[in-house]
């Protein structure tokens, strides 16, 4: 009977493991095609919860990738999702300056992509009630605006996002947790704005955190950015530890 239940739990621990595989996923926002990737957790973890990562603003990379494999790891669903949709990647950094501002100026396009990526998630399996939007640079924006849209989500991460919004909207009440984690020698994030988007989780009586990390300037967690600070973006290895760190302080907290 013992030696039974061992070759049960091994078989149900190696199925699910199986699936811990990123497998894209296609889907539709209207007449645009749009393909992000899904991956399930490689153990299994209470009320299957999930995290929607927003790519940064050259679209889904190897870094949005790599952190959806790694969040399976911890126990979470989660989905990578396509915001530009298919045929409208970025060749390169002006096409997604333009591809980016334009989602920042229709933010309410951003956001509708968003829920049609959180939708994905919840069919992979996640918990709807038990979702945290992650976000990087472009994507960091988006996590941003899924709070300020009033999505179903426990919490919003940004990671060295842009803070910004339009000054003619207004500062509305926000459910989700906020959480931004900041390079302090970001060049694209100037104090005013900063000073701004404080004062917009203030006036939102919103429950948010903004960490700044030493040394560190744009797109600090990702490994692709190279080394060198003067360009104004750049990979700092001991910030992206502990920013991912924080990350999972933050979820624990509230997927509770």
């Amino acid at each position: 009977m013992k030696k039974y239940l061992t070759l049960t739990i091994v078989a149900l621990l190696a199925a699910i493991n199986a699936n811990a595989q990123l497998k894209p996923v296609d889907y539709q926002d209207g007449e645009q095609k749009l393909s992000g990737f899904s991956i399930a957790p490689a153990r299994n973890v209470k009320d299957q919860p999930g995290i929607l990562i927003l790519p940064a603003w050259k679209g889904i990379d190897d870094h949005a990738k790599e952190s959806a494999e790694e969040l399976s790891k911890l126990g979470y669903f989660a989905f990578v999702a396509d915001i530009y949709g298919v045929g409208n990647t970025p060749k390169d950094n002006a096409e997604a300056g333009k591809q980016a501002g334009f989602y920042k100026e229709n933010y309410k396009a951003y956001q509708k992509r968003i829920q049609l990526a959180l939708e994905q998630l919840i069919k992979a399996g996640a918990n709807p009630n038990k979702i945290v939007v992650i976000g990087y640079c472009f994507g960091g924006t988006g996590a941003l605006e899924a709070a300020r849209g009033g999505l179903a989500v426990r919490g919003v991460v940004s990671f060295h996002g842009g803070l910004g919004k339009d000054a003619k909207r207004p500062n509305e009440p926000l459910a989700a947790k906020v959480l931004v984690l900041h390079g302090a020698d970001d060049p694209y994030e100037s104090p005013e704005e900063i000073a701004k988007f404080q004062q917009e989780m203030r006036d939102s009586q919103a429950d948010w955190q903004m960490v700044y990390y030493s040394d560190a300037v744009h797109a600090f967690t990702d490994p692709y950015a190279g080394d060198d600070k003067s360009k104004g973006a750049a990979y700092n290895p001991k910030a992206a530890k502990r920013s991912w760190e924080q990350l999972q302080v933050f979820l624990k907290e509230v997927m509770k």
